[in-house]
């Protein structure tokens, strides 16, 4: 739902512009750097980039489902990395508050996370516990007015930088199961909370990853999210849902570049006396990629709807994640052939964008597991 069709257009005028001035032409010097310079987080947050999905009442945009995924589709085409440095904070970062906070949580810190002061992560995966989130070994016992939290947490995006971590934890040890987990809010500084050194990744330098370290960290009571325990793998879930439409418009972002820049090339190189671009092969390879972005666009802007109109879209959700994010690395793949061996040398930035994008198949769930979370739903259905 886009509740002011005229306004929001010239928002995403302005949006579109942004990336191509502003970002773009840094995408090589963050890569270099594996980090985002402040001065364009500056520009990052004065631009509102942080929240996007964030109440106004507290500073946000309060975007509804369907004009979040359209400015994702504008923000995303560029480097993964100024995505990823907002990301937390428009998604999972700030979700579980949204969803589940209490007013006085909701106060304390939404605030700052919209105006991107500070920078929101979710710690939910650990060493034995990431497409088996239920299997959680991250343990918080309660001792008077707080909680002592003790355990590990992986692949937590922008764990190295974040002031504020959602973290879900195991509350009813005798519970193996979800309704024994609750989500808190931990601030950095917390006595007993730490995070390791980022990640040497394969891809998407310049968004930092690294491991978070609970050592008898007390957090206040107060920090529960919603008050109750036992609600956080139900507060997880309700993250994940909205979060894996906005990563299905984050993997469609990507693909469009990829595929602008590759039209670009073979339109410029010439071979055998003729542009490549009039070769009838390189002709189909441009038409699968651009059928497949027209198709997961198409998909995912259906699904978001849907749910700004308050149905059930969990099987979708994790349809629209599956099929965009597979798409991307199809279209990732394409283009890297359409350049030849320009394609595989880093000046020319696909293969930047190769390795970034391999990593949506990955989070947000595997690609396997939305297989079987797709395939159970469509066989209850069918029981029903």
């Amino acid at each position: 739902m886009i509740r002011d069709p005229q306004g929001f257009s010239l928002f995403l005028d302005a949006l579109r512009k942004f990336v191509r001035t502003e970002l773009v032409p840094h995408e090589a010097e963050v890569a270099r750097r594996d980090e985002v310079p402040t001065e364009i987080v500056d520009r990052m947050q004065a631009q509102g980039l942080f929240g996007y999905s964030i109440p106004e009442r507290f500073g946000g945009a309060g975007m509804t489902t369907e004009e979040l995924i359209l400015a994702a589709l504008e923000l995303s085409q560029c480097s993964v990395a100024f995505r990823a440095r907002v990301g937390t904070n428009t998604g999972i970062g700030s979700e579980a508050l949204v969803a589940d906070g209490t007013p006085e949580q909701q106060d304390k810190y939404l605030p700052r996370l919209a105006s991107g002061e500070w920078t929101g992560c979710f710690a939910l995966t650990e060493p034995d516990a990431g497409s088996d989130a239920v299997s959680l070994k991250t343990r918080a016992v309660r001792d008077g007015d707080h909680y002592v939290l003790d355990g590990t947490k992986c692949f937590i995006t922008n764990a190295p930088i974040a002031q504020l971590f959602t973290v879900m934890a195991r509350t009813d040890l005798d519970n193996p199961g979800a309704g024994g987990v609750s989500a808190f809010l931990v601030e950095r500084g917390t006595p007993g909370l730490s995070t390791g050194e980022p990640y040497q990744k394969m891809g998407q330098a310049g968004s930092p990853v690294s491991e978070v370290y609970f050592n008898q960290c007390r957090v206040p009571a107060a920090n529960l999210i919603g008050g109750r325990e036992g609600m956080g793998f139900r507060t997880a879930m309700k993250v994940l849902n909205k979060q894996r439409l906005h990563l299905a418009a984050l993997c469609i972002g990507p693909a469009i570049r990829m595929l602008d820049d590759a039209v670009r090339f073979v339109s410029e190189r010439s071979q055998f006396g003729q542009k490549l671009a009039e070769f009838q092969l390189i002709q189909a390879l441009i038409a699968d990629c651009q059928t497949e972005i027209h198709a997961a666009r198409a998909l995912v802007l259906e699904t978001c709807r849907k749910r700004d109109d308050g149905e059930d879209v969990t099987m979708e959700a994790s349809i629209c994640k599956y099929f965009a994010s597979e798409m991307c690395g199809r279209v990732a793949d394409r283009c890297v052939q359409m350049l030849g061996g320009y394609g595989y040398i880093a000046d020319h930035g696909m293969e930047r964008f190769y390795r970034d994008v391999r990593l949506f198949r990955l989070y947000e769930g595997t690609s396997q597991i939305h297989q079987l979370n797709i395939a159970k739903r469509t066989l209850a259905r069918a029981r029903s």
